[in-house]
Order: C-alpha cells, then sequence, then structure tokens
C-alpha cells in the first residue's frame, strides 16, 4: 500500500468518515462526549498523524464502502433483502478501520488492531458486525483467512453468524463465492478461493490454537474474564492486519473486562492514553442529561435513531423506566448507555449516599435494638446487622458487621478484584481463622452485643441455624431467635416476611428516615443489589443473590433486622410476636 498522503478535502465518496467527524465536531450531528472525541482524534491525525507514521488511505476505505453497500443486504422483518445502506455513523467506523494505515521501519500495515464499539440496544451492531466479518473472509486479501465469531455463549454468537449467513443466502455473488456448511451443530462459512473460513465460538467450550485474522467479539458485557479475547489476540501474531473488533451495549459490573476495555477506549479517544493501535466508539451521555426527561439526547446514545430504532419505541421503554423502578436501570444500561451498578440494581446511588452517615456504636450502650443475621459458610459474607428505632424521630439508625473466612482472603481478593484485604486491614470485615466462618465467632459477638445493648431479637435466614443455635447455648445466650422467610410468600406462622421488610427499606431510604453507619462493604452490597419479581406476577419483589453482582449479606441482614424493627402488633407492642418465636 502507498503511503501517498491524501488531502481531506475533496467530497468524494472516500471522505464518509472525515464528513461525519468534521459535522459531530462541529456540532451539526449530535453526538455524545466520546464520540465528539473520537471524531476529533481523527481530524487531529489526519493533520498531524504523519509524524507518527499514520496516513489515511481513502481508496481502502471506499472498497469497504462498496462492498457492503453492493454485495450486503440485510435481513429480518421490514428490512428483509433491503440493501446495507451505511449510516453516517457506521461510515465512519468502517472507513477508520480499513482506511487508516501505519508505517514502521518501511513496514506499513493497517493501524487499528482493536476496536470498541458501544451503543445502544437496537442500533444494528451485530449485522454491521457480520458485514465487517465477511469483508474479513471475502475482500481482505488474506489467504486461510479466519475470522470467528465469538461470544460468552454460543447462542450469542449465532446471532451474530446468522447475521452473516443471511447476507450469503440474500446475494448472488456472495452464495456464488462462499459455502455454507455445517447446519447448526457446526455452522461454517467457506471461502475456498482463498481456502478461509468464517465461524462462530464462544467461551463456554475451550478452544486452542485459532489464528484468526479477525474476531467480532459480540455484547462484551457478558464476558465475565478476559480468557476468549486474550486467546484470540494471542493468535494475532500469525497475522500482519488482524482485527479485534468488540461490540457491545453497556454493562453493569465494573470489575468485567467490558468496562476495563471501556475504560481504554474513552482514554484513548480523548488522549489521555497514547494507543494507536485501538478504534474507539463510545456512545454515551453528557454529564448532565437525563433520558428520562429529555428525548433530545436520545440520540447521542442510539446514533442510528430513527432509522434502525424508532423514537416511538423509546418513548415506550422511557415510560416503563419512570412507572416500573425494576426496569429503570436495565432500559438505562441498554437503550441509554448508562453503566448501572447492577443489572436490576434497586437502590439508587444517591439514596444510598444521603442515608450514610458518621455514626459510632458505643454511643448506642444500653438502647434497645434488633438484629438480622445473614450466615455463610465458605465464600460469602456473614453478616449481622443491628437497627436501634429512635421513637421521637420516626428514624432508624443501622450498623452492620461482617465476616470472612481469612485463609482464603488473598485468593479471593486476586481473582474477584474486591478489596477483602484491604476491607479487613481497615476493620471493616472480621477475617475468622480458616476456611470457613465458624459459628462460634458470631456466637461470641451475640454475647458481647447483648452485654452492651437491650437486644430483643435476632431475624435469621434459617440456613446453618442449628450450629449457631448450640453455640449460644454453650454460651449461656438466651435470646429469642425469629426465623425470617426469604421468598415471595407470607408464611401463615410469621409477621416477617421478605417482601413486606424490603419495602420497610426501600421507604426508609425514599422518605430519609434511615440513618446507616457509613461503611464501604456494605455500600458494596447496595451497589450490587438486584431485585427478582415476583413470576406469580404479584407486585412482590425479593433480593436475589444469584442475580446480583457481588455480595448482598449485609442488605440481607439489614432487611430483616428492619423487617423485625418495623413489626406492629396490638398495642404496639411486640411481646406477643417474641412469645412465639420460631424454636431453633
Amino acid at each position: 500500500m502507498a503511503t501517498k498522503k491524501t488531502s481531506s478535502k475533496t467530497s468524494s465518496n472516500a471522505c464518509r468518515a472525515t464528513d461525519y467527524a468534521n459535522k459531530v465536531v462541529a456540532g451539526k450531528i449530535v453526538a455524545g462526549p466520546h464520540v465528539r472525541a473520537a471524531c476529533q482524534r481523527h481530524l487531529n491525525d489526519l493533520s498531524d498523524g504523519a509524524d507518527r507514521g499514520l496516513f489515511f488511505d481513502y481508496a481502502a476505505a471506499d472498497k469497504a464502502y462498496r462492498f457492503f453497500e453492493t454485495q450486503l443486504k440485510l435481513n429480518g422483518g421490514q428490512y428483509e433483502g433491503k440493501p446495507f445502506k451505511l449510516h453516517c455513523s457506521q461510515a465512519f467506523i468502517l472507513g477508520s478501520l480499513f482506511g487508516w494505515f501505519k508505517t514502521e521501519k518501511k513496514d506499513t500495515t493497517r493501524r487499528f488492531r482493536r476496536a470498541f464499539i458501544e451503543q445502544g440496544k437496537g442500533n444494528g451492531k451485530s449485522p454491521f458486525a457480520a458485514g465487517i466479518g465477511l469483508y474479513g473472509l471475502i475482500a481482505d486479501g488474506e489467504n486461510r483467512a479466519e475470522v470467528y465469531a465469538a461470544a460468552a455463549k454460543r447462542e450469542q454468537a449465532m446471532v451474530l453468524f446468522r447475521d452473516a449467513i443471511a447476507m450469503v443466502h440474500q446475494s448472488t455473488s456472495l452464495s456464488r463465492w462462499c459455502e455454507v456448511s455445517g447446519g447448526n451443530h457446526q455452522p461454517n462459512i467457506a471461502f475456498l478461493r482463498r481456502a478461509s473460513f468464517f465461524r462462530p465460538i464462544s467461551s463456554e467450550k475451550s478452544q486452542s490454537g485459532p489464528r484468526p485474522s479477525m474476531a467480532l467479539c459480540d455484547e462484551i458485557h457478558e464476558h465475565r474474564s478476559r480468557d476468549t479475547i486474550d486467546m484470540l489476540e494471542r493468535g494475532f501474531k500469525f497475522r500482519k492486519n488482524p482485527l479485534l473488533l468488540m461490540i457491545t451495549n453497556s454493562g453493569f459490573d465494573k470489575s468485567t473486562v467490558c468496562w476495563e476495555e471501556h475504560e481504554h477506549a474513552v482514554k484513548v479517544a480523548h488522549g489521555d492514553k497514547q494507543d494507536d493501535s485501538t478504534f474507539s466508539y463510545v456512545c454515551a451521555l453528557d454529564e448532565k442529561d437525563d433520558p428520562l426527561t429529555d428525548p433530545a439526547c436520545w440520540i447521542k446514545a442510539n446514533p442510528l435513531l430513527g432509522v434502525t430504532i424508532s423514537e416511538s419505541y423509546l418513548k415506550t421503554v422511557v415510560s416503563q423506566a419512570r412507572n416500573m423502578p425494576g426496569k429503570r436501570n436495565g432500559i438505562l444500561r441498554l437503550h441509554f448507555c448508562v453503566w448501572t451498578d447492577a443489572e436490576s440494581a434497586c437502590i439508587s446511588r444517591e439514596l444510598w449516599t444521603a442515608a450514610e452517615k458518621t455514626l459510632r456504636l458505643e454511643d448506642y450502650y444500653g438502647r434497645r435494638c434488633t438484629a438480622g443475621l445473614d450466615l455463610s459458610f465458605t465464600q460469602d459474607l456473614t453478616a449481622l446487622a443491628l437497627v436501634f428505632e429512635n421513637e421521637d424521630e420516626a428514624t432508624y439508625d443501622c450498623f452492620v458487621e461482617f465476616w470472612t473466612p481469612a485463609d482464603t482472603l488473598a485468593e479471593r481478593t486476586a481473582r474477584t478484584n474486591v478489596p477483602y484485604d484491604v476491607w479487613v486491614d481497615l476493620g471493616l470485615i472480621h477475617a475468622t481463622p480458616g476456611k470457613v466462618i465458624k459459628t462460634e465467632h458470631i456466637g461470641s459477638r451475640i454475647a458481647e452485643i447483648m452485654d452492651d445493648f437491650e437486644l430483643v431479637g435476632i431475624a435469621y435466614d434459617r440456613y446453618r441455624h442449628k450450629e449457631l443455635d448450640e453455640d449460644l447455648q454453650d454460651l449461656g445466650i438466651d435470646v429469642p431467635m425469629i426465623e425470617h422467610p426469604q421468598g415471595f410468600r407470607r408464611v401463615a406462622s410469621s409477621d416477617l416476611w421478605m417482601p413486606s421488610s424490603i419495602e420497610a427499606f426501600e421507604n426508609g431510604l425514599l422518605e430519609g428516615t434511615l440513618n446507616i453507619c457509613q461503611n464501604d462493604v456494605l455500600r458494596w452490597n447496595a451497589a450490587c443489589t438486584v431485585a427478582r419479581e415476583d413470576p406469580a406476577g404479584t407486585a412482590n419483589h425479593i433480593y436475589d443473590k444469584r442475580k446480583s453482582t457481588g455480595k448482598i449479606d449485609g442488605i440481607v441482614a439489614f432487611v430483616m433486622a428492619l423487617g423485625l424493627a418495623s413489626v406492629k402488633v396490638e398495642a404496639n407492642s411486640m411481646d406477643d410476636f417474641f412469645a412465639n418465636p420460631v424454636v431453633v
């Protein structure tokens, strides 16, 4: 490829990437902060990139445009059989990926080996990536090309790959050049002229020895580790112009590979990191944008608004977000590129932060309190919550303590990227000897609490209660232990049930009646908490440990303690309630 520098002043088809960049930077096309930065980067590099060996080959970009718009057709619904006419944002991405080159030590290669694209759901990411895969298979000039559609799960990888198969079947030229085989078991698209193939893979099955010329990684936010991406990139050493294309919606877990790649792409776009091999197109709202009240900002997360996704559809999902709190974070994440704290996070950071106070447990000596206990065995945290009611103010002051096994602390810290070791050093978690949390440690702490406070009862989950009961008996402790049912349904024998306790907790946050002792571990638990709706269709919801992005034991203990404190019976007395506790 010649290193001739081409002017960007021409208005030919090949300048579509630059035209888009100019319009975004000038404000003629509305875009979010990171896309604006990516466009400015493109323009800066056209001006100054030659000093780093960079140049833009308009003919190469035009070749990619022509392949898409003359060979590819869309599929499904209203788009079935229609030619793939590139949107201006897609032309910017495609032109950048295949138009930018770099010369280093007289060796010229394509500039971008990695690309991170984050957009709202419904903006055509999968068919666009499928088209790029077919270009890499057929038109990139690569002998024995290996193109992979990769995802966390096989079915997700097949979404993109099925688009590619449909494109082959709908094109007279592609269907003549390519052979589709393998059915659903081992699907494959072969370009026999160059002994090349395109196929799906997933992290569900171990792979070895791939030599990808192009890897298309779909929905990076669902990848739990770097394993698949790292495996594919290791194979790039055999290729001159490889490309790792990562496409995704926004995620919710900031300890994942998706957040790591998101952060890197954002820093590259803004010039905070120098990485000429990474292309960045990260859709996002500006800091003061509120998609629930201002439709003008929707296009920042949805560049194909009015093309592949309609304004009326987004109005519908915004209405759902306003009226159904359980859907709010999922909608913000999927449609407006907002990284939420959890997949269906139900505790807002603002409400939680407002409730946090600087409290000292020693200031409550002698006062009446209720407790909630969520016991664990190995991996989980054990949490004990204390709730003190301020009757004159109708508020509650809340404290939560944590325990974790000391012998597995370092391994769990390294594996999960959660700073358990730091929290132990800060005194926020008790690290108990061994690989399991022995209930005797919890029993000893309960004995201390009973000496210092008027503990009227402990609400508990029945897990491991017999072991704890034996330890309490050995210590001579006599305290009402009241089972707190964990499911959606109210148990006839108990005035405690989880949806009611959660309602008291959430109302307390909303109304400002909870004062929570500041604790980084509990704040993390709150950020990880995910609600699960009753499948029976009631309005009830519970907090789901299986779906949560991290540990929520402290929140569960807190909710049970508050539920116990909130129980009201005749004459506003809990005497009858405690007179008939569940015997453990």
